[in-house]
């Protein structure tokens, strides 16, 4: 798997920096990585850039309508987890859930934790739940002794939609196995300051307002909910790479598009003017780009209506749990 290194040094190769068989060195090596990690972060403000969403799952506090979404677990009602925990090679095992809910997607921290230590997907510990004991897979390979660990979300750009799930009982045993959705608004700063009465009670949410901050962004969920689990959908932030080894974690094209972006960049830095090299490399970044790009495009969902909603003659009521709409 490729390293941060040899995409820098592919780049500078490219632009005639250094000749084959040369490496960078370690201060030519640090300048292009600090540039390589600024348009990795460029990139997350690329929508079409972003291959992957990244879905906020936290279970909803009674009488609570705000949150922290971000690296800062001390703050007040942080969207995330604390747990008992160890992990060896890439393998987490969950062992007791203290506050929150463990998930997908969420940044780990804890003693003799490695920094950037994110949960991928799940083994045991996916069910019925998302605050399951179990085991889950990590994307650094470590051996971390049985700790506490705290679980928490990068702070997204933006929420894109929501729900809200509840889960339905009678007589204290559930009657849909994992609840029932319920879409929820996703309003701007204008739509959320004309609420009158913002502290109104309900059973769950119906809309939220997302204020992004640098760091850390506070999420407000109206009306005041009693119960619901919540799921938020917002695009990926890019990880930065740790250091000059850091292995690439990117999808297939985005090597490609890392190098020649990444030379495309460099070109000012090292002085190169010749045109006909400069027209070249634009090119070929433009169109690693643009690959990738088609690849992470969603065309527009077109609404459907269920068959029920448009006969007369329905056999059932089975429309309501999705209100009609099949998307």
């Amino acid at each position: 798997m490729a390293q941060a290194i040899d995409i820098i040094t592919r780049a500078m190769k490219d632009i005639g920096a250094i000749a084959a068989g040369e490496k960078p060195t370690p201060d030519e090596a640090q300048d292009a990585f600090d540039m390589l990690n600024d348009m990795i972060d460029q990139w997350s403000n690329e929508n079409m850039m972003v291959y992957n969403v990244t879905e906020i799952i936290f279970p909803l506090i009674a009488g609570q309508t705000q949150y922290t979404i971000g690296p800062n677990p001390s703050t007040q009602n942080f969207i995330g987890a604390s747990f008992t925990g160890s992990i060896s090679g890439n393998i987490l095992t969950v062992s007791g859930i203290n506050s929150g809910a463990v998930a997908q997607g969420q940044t780990l921290s804890g003693s003799g934790i490695t920094p950037g230590t994110t949960i991928t997907s799940f083994i045991t510990g996916a069910g019925g739940n998302v605050n399951e004991v179990g085991t889950y897979y990590v994307n650094i390979p470590q051996n971390v002794a049985s700790t506490t660990i705290t679980a928490y979300y990068q702070k997204p750009l933006s929420i894109d939609s929501c729900f809200v799930r509840i889960n339905t009982t009678s007589n204290g045993q559930p009657i849909l196995n994992g609840g029932l959705d319920y879409q929820c608004s996703v309003l701007s700063l204008q739509e959320y300051e004309l609420i009158g009465l913002k502290t109104l009670n309900g059973p769950w949410p119906k809309a939220v307002y997302f204020n992004p901050g640098s760091d850390s962004g506070n999420l407000y969920v109206w009306p005041n909910p009693s119960q619901g689990e919540l799921h938020l959908f917002t695009n990926t932030i890019f990880s930065r790479f740790l250091n000059l080894n850091t292995p690439l974690d990117f999808p297939q094209g985005y090597s490609n598009a890392l190098r020649w972006c990444l030379a495309e960049r460099l070109l000012p830095m090292y002085g190169k003017i010749n045109t006909t090299q400069i027209q070249m490399i634009n090119a070929f970044a433009a169109q690693a780009k643009a690959t990738v790009k088609r690849t992470n495009m969603s065309p527009s969902q077109i609404s459907t209506y269920a068959d029920v909603l448009t006969n007369s003659k329905s056999r059932d009521a089975g429309w309501i749990l999705t209100g009609g709409f099949f998307r």
